[in-house]
């Protein structure tokens, strides 16, 4: 039988995944909700609390189905479905995808179907490897953490110096798969530009959401951000990849 990346099964298996992952959020809910009458919070503050909050879910929301969408002409809907309602993003999962498949010899820009040895194993890459940050938080994000407190306590400006450091690493280490082709464009193949062109759209869009928010006074912006600044990217690769691919 030939292997399917959208097999039936696959739907099954990340459905019971997320049908867990709601029903221990709706476990959760009912708790807040009880404690809340227990400590005589008036019952339409308890209402008006759980529409805002239901509201203000829509924007994650919509990144999170903007990442499904944008994985699953590779990997199927099932797999990413399944990463993106527990824990993860797309600037993890497709890092971690491309890396499996590169392990293998392919390459993910090139990938039309897999196989179910390829599907397990960047599946695996995708699971087990972000189970890392899961254990990894509780031992030693407390004392990183006071550390670092610590260190601004001592001295302000090098605690602000050494939080910006390592926000800057982390998007350092983003900005390699964006710039990885740059260099083919010096041999005169210019779809190395297309990342960084594509980035550059998001990032003015991004600019555009928050001088709205600044100059329009529009603070709802502030959770809608991400996702149109995602969106916008997404669609401006459509026609920056037929000017320059």
């Amino acid at each position: 039988m030939e292997f399917s990346v959208n097999h039936p099964v696959l739907f099954l298996i990340a459905g019971i995944v997320v049908l867990a992952v709601l029903a221990q959020s709706f476990f959760f809910l009912r708790k807040a909700w009880r404690h809340g009458k227990e400590i005589g919070m008036p019952m339409d503050k308890l209402k008006r609390i759980a529409i805002s909050t239901a509201v203000f879910t829509v924007a994650p929301a919509l990144a999170i189905v903007i990442s499904v969408i944008s994985l699953s002409k590779k990997l199927g809907i099932p797999l990413p479905w399944m990463r993106l309602s527990v824990v993860g993003a797309i600037t993890y999962e497709t890092p971690a995808a491309a890396n499996a498949l590169s392990a293998m010899g392919l390459e993910w820009a090139q990938i039309t179907s897999l196989t179910a040895t390829q599907y397990v194993t960047v599946a695996a890459v995708m699971t087990m490897g972000i189970m890392v940050g899961i254990w990894l938080v509780p031992v030693v994000g407390k004392k990183l953490i006071g550390g670092m407190i610590n260190l601004e306590k001592r001295d302000k400006k090098w605690g602000e110096i050494f939080s910006a450091s390592l926000f800057l690493g982390m998007i350092s280490a983003f900005l390699g798969y964006v710039f990885d082709d740059f260099t083919d464009i010096f041999h005169g193949d210019w779809k190395g530009l297309i990342p960084p062109l594509v980035m550059l759209v998001s990032a003015c869009m991004m600019g555009v959401c928050a001088l709205a928010m600044k100059k329009l006074k529009w603070r709802w912006m502030n959770d809608y951000a991400l996702p149109i600044s995602l969106l916008v990217g997404m669609i401006s690769a459509i026609p920056i990849t037929a000017w320059l691919g």
